[in-house]
């Protein structure tokens, strides 16, 4: 009989060869920027073309190696990349963050959160912290997931068993949160632009996917502790303690929190405020609702305002910053990260607008979506069905915002000339896109994961890793496709204003 380790081994060898070949995701949208040319001057050649349901006008592909297609490339280049929706958004809510994270607040919370876990509320909050450390993804996995495993080891419990718990919340849980951050910003702005092949006055908001990733919160914690106490922790067995003095909050850190503390709630009460009455000063102006409102517009702005505060507070109260040059010195450094996302982001920009000049996209949603009236599968159905494709995909590409620029721009308006809203799309990409991130080796962050684990058994490999994350993956899979069929039978809004089905 064949060893399972071995055969396990064998399969994760050939993935990760497989997605070795393909090539960096920045090539990719360069390829396919080449490819889209190529096939809008094939189709063209052979009338291609599809009748729109809404208005009854035919479009007909578009050949873009002609003299026409030359002038847009020519003339638009530059604001297609500064026009396109994720970049600005995104840059913003990261200056904030940048401050926050730089001054040590993010750090700050995440070890405060796990070290006063009482015992018995360890793994929940260890989980919890994880999918909340998404707000700011490398701090959860270079500060969370090393403390993890220390606060394990000096409770008694494996090591193993804490970064199996952290890491199952950072990774696993990345689509889920109590706020609103750059992911929501990030692919927001892609699903905008890919349902505006079909309905160019569509605006997805970054809050579109709210009232559904605050309930996938508890979710993923829940099923996160479930999993860590009745497969994980009984696999691995016990652990002789050890302290975790290097891990303790300090003096300056504590008058620090308790600071940002009461700018929180300085915060909520202000936007309480401006809320509440029917005349506040955070409403639509006009109809006075909350809905189409500033807040809702601008809530990527608040969030980074309030961030970049809070972090100048804490870095001010706690002795980590001496002068408003470190505040400058966090914008800088988390603006220094962002190159490659940039960079990404010019191809992906470029790649869409081609996309849409050539008029492929609606044609292909079109026929697409006559395909899926034809065969009649569901709602739920067709969502869930989605979850298992982008969950597939994300073995091989790692990049949540390179898969999305992808997929949105097919999948959003076929959907939505199917009667489902591009927030229902995205929801069901994001759980797909999230449930395996924790057991492919092709994610960024795998290898360093495993680099902790070696550090409490040499022995560990990336078949070892994927072993004790795969129960995770699959039972956050199916809860997470139950709760999204759930919220489609139930017609559930998912965010402000947006629903299973567009308004």
């Amino acid at each position: 009989m064949a060893n399972p380790s071995i055969s396990l081994n064998r399969i994760l060898n050939g993935i990760e060869r497989a997605g070795n070949r393909l090539p960096h995701p920045t090539l990719m949208f360069l390829y396919l920027c080449g490819l889209i040319l190529l096939l809008s001057a094939f189709f063209a050649f052979v009338g291609a073309g599809a009748t729109h349901p809404v208005d009854g006008r035919h479009i007909a592909a578009i050949n873009l190696i002609s003299t026409a297609g030359l002038h847009l490339i020519l003339e638009q280049t530059v604001t297609n990349f500064t026009g396109f929706a994720p970049v600005g958004t995104v840059l913003v809510a990261i200056l904030g963050i940048g401050i926050a994270e730089h001054s040590g607040l993010i750090s700050t919370v995440l070890r405060a959160t796990v070290l006063r876990a009482p015992a018995r509320m360890l793994t929940f909050l260890v989980v919890l912290a994880g999918v909340l450390s998404s707000l700011a993804a490398d701090t959860g996995y270079v500060v969370l997931i090393p403390l993890a495993a220390l606060v394990f080891q000096s409770a008694g419990r494996h090591p193993m068993a804490g970064i199996a718990a952290a890491f199952a919340g950072v990774s696993g849980g990345y689509s889920a949160n109590l706020m609103i951050g750059p992911l929501d910003a990030i692919l927001a702005g892609l699903s905008t632009a890919a349902a505006g092949l079909v309905d160019p006055e569509y605006r997805v908001s970054a809050a579109g996917n709210y009232y559904f990733i605050f309930c996938s919160t508890f979710l993923i914690a829940g099923v996160g502790t479930w999993v860590t106490e009745s497969i994980i922790s009984p696999r691995l067995g016990s652990a002789p303690s050890k302290a975790v003095e290097s891990a303790l909050i300090g003096a300056g850190e504590r008058r620090g929190l308790a600071a940002v503390g009461l700018l929180t709630l300085l915060t909520l009460g202000l936007l309480i405020w401006g809320l509440l009455p029917a005349s506040g000063v955070l409403r639509d102006p006009v109809s006075g609702s909350i809905l189409r409102s500033p807040f809702i517009n601008g809530i990527v702005t608040i969030i980074a305002l309030y961030a970049g505060v809070a972090g100048w507070l804490f870095g001010a109260v706690s002795g980590r910053f001496v002068g408003a040059g470190d505040a400058i010195q966090g914008m800088e450094a988390s603006m220094t990260t962002m190159a490659g996302y940039l960079v990404l982001m010019f191809f992906a920009a470029q790649f869409v607008s081609y996309f849409n000049w050539s008029q492929l996209g609606i044609i292909a949603a079109i026929k697409g979506s006559e395909l899926l009236r034809a065969v009649n599968p569901g709602s739920a159905l067709l969502l869930i069905s989605f979850v298992l494709l982008s969950a597939l995909i994300n073995l091989f590409i790692g990049s949540a915002s390179a898969k999305w620029a992808l997929l949105a721009p097919v999948f959003v308006p076929m959907l939505l000339l199917s009667g489902i809203s591009p927030e229902a799309t995205q929801v069901a990409y994001r759980i797909g896109d999230s449930s395996t991130n924790i057991i492919t080796p092709l994610m960024p962050y795998f290898g360093v994961v495993v680099a902790f684990a070696r550090k409490y058994d040499a022995d560990i490999g990336i078949g070892t890793l994927v072993a004790t994350m795969l129960p995770y993956s699959l039972f956050f899979l199916l809860s997470w496709s139950g709760l999204l069929a759930l919220w489609v039978l139930l017609d559930i809004p998912l965010g402000p204003g947006a629903g299973i089905y567009p308004g």
